[in-house]
């Protein structure tokens, strides 16, 4: 009997591990998803750690389960890809095993007392007036602060990893990332994909000394095949490769993206919202804040929204216990029914406007969230719309960017993540953007684009193109209210866009007295 080769993905997020059976046709076959109850922890304000054996046994207990519901299925595995969150750094010893617990990319601590900057590299940021910039970089690197507060810890580190490449020693025994991974505060040249040279300005920024630092492989590499220990506790025949991918968000964007090019932009509505497209040119957003690595040698420049739909989260937790409660009744999720509650208010939210930045970037260290123009119209399904709206705002401003730098026009957006899931956050977003926006078979972009690597590493398909031409399937477009696309386009660039600027003196003082405090 004629069986079909699967690829066995995994895909581990900031709240949740997924393991996915994807076949050929980029069809979800069989799926185990595990929530995280504790994300993480802190062990002081604003700190995110989480141990690194809590992700690895999440492999295991996603693989397992999924290996006891389709046993049917197992032998037809022909490969293994992984792919996670960024810029989530670990130290580990020689036989890869860690010596603290990993910093998440949600963490805010700041290394204190570091040294000066060379002068070339500080009077070149001056320059540029990227100075406050990079010593905010500085700051919020793990590896500097490590250096600083762990020294003893830093002294024993055989390798400053990020996360991808403890699961890739833990699957395979081998200690490697793949470039495609390599996205966070560590010493990378996006141009070369390699690490970056001796006086290159990122060595000055993060100083990891090349021998902390692990091989890198390319996307679509063999890294090696599941050891006989990963066999035993995952349940994933011994010997089958794992296929070198790249991030969560690059994977996403391989899927959406691959055949579009620079005419259309990936949006993913997850923990972290972001837009990327995929192009050939290397181009930054910001001076001295490179694209990203795509993951098939191509370039990702990106705007991130750190806790994106975070906020719906935290929404759902301070002010969405009726919706929780009725949902647990009708078994459904509570976001089915607040999306359809959107409904209820009107496009603007009545003059009620978020800007979303709950977590500072690089570009705004200073920055908080806000909510401005309550009135006693308003309700609470009008700060989730209000939600929703902030957080398209805020990538809109990623678009305009992107446009301007690249000097190009997209003329599609593609969604994914949890968020896309939502018809009405469809609409909502096609409304607001003034583009049609489309949603393809599966909300599970991010494992079908890393499926799509080792389909074509296994000689399945002979391109990336003909494997998207076969795996990406649009299944709804949503086409542009023009009415309501013009008013969002005169609350954007008449309130949404001067907001920052006009709040930026008043964060910036209250970040001085709570520092003083």
């Amino acid at each position: 009997m004629h069986t079909e080769p699967l690829v066995l993905t995994f895909d581990m997020g900031t709240q949740s591990a997924r393991a996915l059976l994807v076949n050929a046709k980029g069809e979800i076959v069989a799926k185990k998803q595990k929530y995280y109850e504790r994300p993480y922890f802190s062990l002081n304000p604003g700190w995110a750690e989480q141990k690194a054996e809590f992700y690895w046994d999440a492999v295991c207990e996603t693989s397992q389960a999924l290996k006891a519901e389709r046993s049917d299925l197992w032998g037809q595995i022909g490969a293994v890809t992984c792919t996670c969150i960024r810029d989530t750094c670990l130290c580990v010893d020689k036989e890869g095993e860690p010596l603290r617990d990993v910093i998440l990319w949600l963490d805010n601590r700041e290394a204190t007392d570091l040294s000066t900057l060379p002068r070339v590299n500080s009077l070149m940021l001056r320059l540029v007036q990227q100075k406050e910039v990079a010593e905010a970089v500085r700051k919020a690197s793990p590896c500097n602060w490590i250096m600083r507060h762990e020294p003893e810890i830093w002294k024993r580190t055989h390798k400053f990893i990020l996360i991808s490449a403890y699961f890739n020693v833990k699957f395979t025994g081998r200690l490697v990332d793949c470039a495609a991974n390599i996205i966070g505060h560590i010493p990378f040249d996006v141009k070369t994909r390699t690490w970056s040279k001796a006086g290159d300005l990122k060595r000055s920024l993060f100083p990891v000394p090349d021998e902390k630092l692990c091989d890198l492989v390319k996307p679509g590499a063999i890294i090696g095949g599941i050891s006989k220990q990963a066999a035993e506790e995952t349940g994933i025949p011994e010997g089958i490769p794992l296929v070198a991918t790249g991030s969560d968000k690059g994977c996403e964007t391989l899927a959406l993206t691959c055949l579009q090019r620079e005419t259309a932009a990936a949006l993913s509505f997850g923990t972290t919202a972001t837009i990327q497209i995929s192009t050939d040119r290397y181009f930054e957003l910001l001076p001295y804040v490179p694209p990203y690595a795509g993951v098939v040698g191509k370039f990702n420049p990106e705007l991130e929204i750190y806790r994106g739909y975070w906020l719906i989260s935290w929404f759902k937790k301070e002010f969405a216990a009726k919706e929780v409660a009725d949902a647990a009744a009708l078994g459904v999720s509570p976001e089915d029914l607040l999306n359809k509650r959107l409904q209820e208010v009107p496009a603007g939210c009545d003059g009620l406007m978020l800007q979303p930045y709950f977590t500072p970037g690089i570009s705004m260290p200073h920055a908080k969230g806000a909510m401005i123009g309550f009135s006693e119209v308003h309700t609470r399904i009008h700060i989730y719309r209000a939600i929703v709206e902030g957080i398209n705002y805020g990538l809109m401003e990623g678009l305009f960017l992107i446009e301007k730098r690249g000097k190009l026009k997209i003329e599609k957006i593609f969604v994914a993540g949890g968020g896309a899931q939502s018809g009405e956050i469809c609409q909502i977003t096609a409304n607001m953007f003034g583009l049609p926006v489309c949603r393809i078979h599966t909300h599970e972009a991010c494992g079908v684009g890393s499926s799509l690597v080792a389909f074509v590493a296994n000689g399945t398909y002979r391109s990336y193109e003909e494997a998207a031409r076969n795996m990406i399937h649009i299944k709804q477009e949503y086409q542009p209210d023009e009415r309501e696309h013009r008013l969002y386009k005169k609350l954007y660039g008449n309130v949404y866009a001067k907001v920052f600027d006009l709040l930026t003196p008043l964060y910036k003082e209250l970040n001085m007295i709570l520092e003083e405090n």
